[in-house]
Protein backbone atom coordinates (compact mmCIF):
# COMPACT_ATOMS: atom_id res chain seq x y z
CA UNK A 1 0.00 0.00 0.00
CA UNK A 2 2.86 2.40 0.81
CA UNK A 3 4.35 2.09 -2.63
CA UNK A 4 1.07 3.30 -4.21
CA UNK A 5 1.33 6.49 -2.18
CA UNK A 6 4.72 7.22 -3.74
CA UNK A 7 3.47 6.96 -7.34
CA UNK A 8 1.95 10.48 -7.51
CA UNK A 9 5.13 11.91 -5.99
CA UNK A 10 7.27 10.00 -8.49
CA UNK A 11 5.12 11.21 -11.39
CA UNK A 12 5.43 14.84 -10.25
CA UNK A 13 9.18 14.48 -9.80
CA UNK A 14 9.53 12.86 -13.23
CA UNK A 15 7.58 15.74 -14.85
CA UNK A 16 9.81 18.27 -13.11
CA UNK A 17 13.00 16.54 -14.16
CA UNK A 18 12.00 15.55 -17.67
CA UNK A 19 9.96 18.56 -18.74
CA UNK A 20 10.26 21.68 -16.59
CA UNK A 21 14.01 21.65 -15.92
CA UNK A 22 15.04 21.44 -19.63
CA UNK A 23 12.46 24.09 -20.49
CA UNK A 24 13.78 26.40 -17.74
CA UNK A 25 17.34 25.90 -19.02
CA UNK A 26 16.31 26.68 -22.59
CA UNK A 27 14.53 29.87 -21.47
CA UNK A 28 17.58 30.96 -19.48
CA UNK A 29 19.70 30.48 -22.59
CA UNK A 30 17.26 32.64 -24.55
CA UNK A 31 17.67 35.37 -21.93
CA UNK A 32 21.44 35.09 -22.18
CA UNK A 33 21.27 35.46 -25.97
CA UNK A 34 18.98 38.50 -25.58
CA UNK A 35 21.44 39.97 -23.06
CA UNK A 36 24.34 39.48 -25.49
CA UNK A 37 22.40 41.15 -28.33
CA UNK A 38 21.44 44.09 -26.09
CA UNK A 39 24.97 44.44 -24.73
CA UNK A 40 26.50 44.50 -28.20
CA UNK A 41 23.95 47.04 -29.47
CA UNK A 42 24.49 49.26 -26.41
CA UNK A 43 28.28 49.19 -26.57
CA UNK A 44 28.27 49.86 -30.33
CA UNK A 45 25.92 52.84 -29.91
CA UNK A 46 27.75 54.38 -26.94
CA UNK A 47 31.18 53.87 -28.49
CA UNK A 48 30.01 55.50 -31.74
CA UNK A 49 28.62 58.46 -29.79
CA UNK A 50 31.82 58.77 -27.75
CA UNK A 51 34.01 58.77 -30.85
CA UNK A 52 31.81 61.13 -32.91
CA UNK A 53 30.72 63.54 -30.17
CA UNK A 54 27.10 63.64 -31.29
CA UNK A 55 23.93 61.57 -31.73
CA UNK A 56 21.84 61.59 -34.89
CA UNK A 57 18.24 60.38 -35.21
CA UNK A 58 19.47 57.59 -37.50
CA UNK A 59 21.99 56.39 -34.91
CA UNK A 60 19.29 56.27 -32.22
CA UNK A 61 16.76 54.54 -34.51
CA UNK A 62 19.33 51.90 -35.49
CA UNK A 63 20.12 51.34 -31.81
CA UNK A 64 16.47 50.88 -30.82
CA UNK A 65 15.86 48.65 -33.85
CA UNK A 66 18.74 46.37 -32.81
CA UNK A 67 17.42 46.23 -29.26
CA UNK A 68 13.84 45.58 -30.32
CA UNK A 69 14.75 42.24 -31.85
CA UNK A 70 14.69 40.32 -28.57
CA UNK A 71 12.70 42.16 -25.86
CA UNK A 72 11.07 45.42 -24.83
CA UNK A 73 13.52 47.82 -23.22
CA UNK A 74 13.59 50.98 -21.17
CA UNK A 75 16.44 53.13 -22.51
CA UNK A 76 17.81 55.89 -20.30
CA UNK A 77 20.49 58.27 -21.58
CA UNK A 78 22.52 60.73 -19.55
CA UNK A 79 24.85 63.43 -20.84
CA UNK A 80 27.02 65.18 -18.28
CA UNK A 81 28.25 68.39 -19.93
CA UNK A 82 31.46 69.78 -18.49
CA UNK A 83 31.03 73.40 -17.38
CA UNK A 84 33.61 75.92 -16.19
CA UNK A 85 32.87 78.67 -13.68
CA UNK A 86 35.55 81.35 -13.08
CA UNK A 87 36.09 82.20 -9.42
CA UNK A 88 35.90 85.90 -8.44
CA UNK A 89 36.37 87.42 -4.99
CA UNK A 90 33.59 89.85 -5.90
CA UNK A 91 31.29 88.44 -8.61
CA UNK A 92 30.33 91.99 -9.68
CA UNK A 93 33.94 93.10 -10.26
CA UNK A 94 35.84 91.39 -13.11
CA UNK A 95 39.14 92.71 -11.71
CA UNK A 96 38.84 90.35 -8.71
CA UNK A 97 39.35 87.20 -10.79
CA UNK A 98 41.40 84.75 -8.71
CA UNK A 99 42.85 82.85 -11.67
CA UNK A 100 40.95 79.70 -10.71
CA UNK A 101 37.94 78.04 -12.26
CA UNK A 102 35.50 75.56 -10.79
CA UNK A 103 34.65 72.60 -12.97
CA UNK A 104 31.23 70.98 -12.64
CA UNK A 105 28.95 68.82 -14.73
CA UNK A 106 25.46 69.76 -15.87
CA UNK A 107 23.36 66.66 -16.51
CA UNK A 108 20.87 66.27 -19.33
CA UNK A 109 18.68 63.22 -19.58
CA UNK A 110 16.74 61.14 -22.10
CA UNK A 111 13.80 63.52 -22.53
CA UNK A 112 15.92 66.54 -23.42
CA UNK A 113 18.17 64.49 -25.72
CA UNK A 114 15.19 63.00 -27.58
CA UNK A 115 13.62 66.48 -27.84
CA UNK A 116 16.63 67.55 -29.93
CA UNK A 117 16.70 64.35 -32.01
CA UNK A 118 12.97 64.26 -32.67
CA UNK A 119 11.55 67.80 -32.47
CA UNK A 120 7.84 68.46 -32.75
CA UNK A 121 8.13 69.93 -36.24
CA UNK A 122 10.08 66.95 -37.54
CA UNK A 123 12.30 67.45 -40.55
CA UNK A 124 15.06 65.52 -42.22
CA UNK A 125 17.00 62.96 -40.19
CA UNK A 126 20.27 64.34 -41.54
CA UNK A 127 19.61 67.99 -40.65
CA UNK A 128 22.27 69.51 -38.37
CA UNK A 129 19.66 70.95 -36.01
CA UNK A 130 18.52 67.37 -35.25
CA UNK A 131 21.94 66.26 -34.02
CA UNK A 132 22.59 66.25 -30.29
CA UNK A 133 26.12 67.62 -29.86
CA UNK A 134 28.54 66.95 -27.01
CA UNK A 135 32.03 68.22 -26.31
CA UNK A 136 35.26 66.40 -25.67
CA UNK A 137 35.54 65.71 -21.93
CA UNK A 138 31.78 65.31 -21.41
CA UNK A 139 30.37 62.01 -20.19
CA UNK A 140 27.67 59.96 -21.91
CA UNK A 141 25.95 56.96 -20.36
CA UNK A 142 23.17 54.66 -21.55
CA UNK A 143 21.29 52.27 -19.27
CA UNK A 144 19.20 49.54 -20.88
CA UNK A 145 16.72 47.46 -18.86
CA UNK A 146 14.15 44.97 -20.09
CA UNK A 147 10.55 45.86 -19.26
CA UNK A 148 8.80 42.68 -20.31
CA UNK A 149 8.60 39.50 -18.26
CA UNK A 150 10.67 36.86 -20.00
CA UNK A 151 9.72 33.19 -20.20
CA UNK A 152 12.62 32.30 -17.89
CA UNK A 153 11.22 34.60 -15.20
CA UNK A 154 7.73 33.16 -15.64
CA UNK A 155 9.04 29.60 -15.35
CA UNK A 156 11.19 30.49 -12.33
CA UNK A 157 8.23 32.13 -10.61
CA UNK A 158 6.09 29.08 -11.35
CA UNK A 159 8.64 26.57 -10.05
CA UNK A 160 9.58 28.52 -6.92
CA UNK A 161 6.21 30.19 -6.27
CA UNK A 162 8.07 33.51 -6.23
CA UNK A 163 6.01 36.54 -7.21
CA UNK A 164 8.34 39.37 -6.17
CA UNK A 165 7.36 41.47 -9.18
CA UNK A 166 10.91 42.19 -10.36
CA UNK A 167 11.14 40.88 -13.90
CA UNK A 168 14.43 42.57 -14.83
CA UNK A 169 16.77 40.00 -16.34
CA UNK A 170 18.70 42.34 -18.62
CA UNK A 171 20.31 45.42 -17.08
CA UNK A 172 23.16 47.10 -18.97
CA UNK A 173 24.75 50.37 -17.81
CA UNK A 174 27.45 51.50 -20.24
CA UNK A 175 29.16 54.81 -20.93
CA UNK A 176 32.28 56.89 -20.81
CA UNK A 177 33.98 60.13 -21.74
CA UNK A 178 33.50 61.79 -25.11
CA UNK A 179 36.89 61.40 -26.77
CA UNK A 180 36.37 63.22 -30.05
CA UNK A 181 34.33 65.97 -31.67
CA UNK A 182 33.86 64.77 -35.24
CA UNK A 183 31.70 67.62 -36.53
Amino acid sequence: MARYVLYPFAIILACLLLYFYPMQTAYQQQDQIAYNIAYQATTNFVDAVRSKGYITPTMYKDFTRELGVSNLYDIQMEHKAKQYNPVYLDPLDAATFTGKTDVYFEARYTESILAVLFPVGGGSDIADNRKYYMREGDFFTVTVRNTNTTKAVLMHNFLTNDHSGDSTRIYIPYGGMIVNEDY
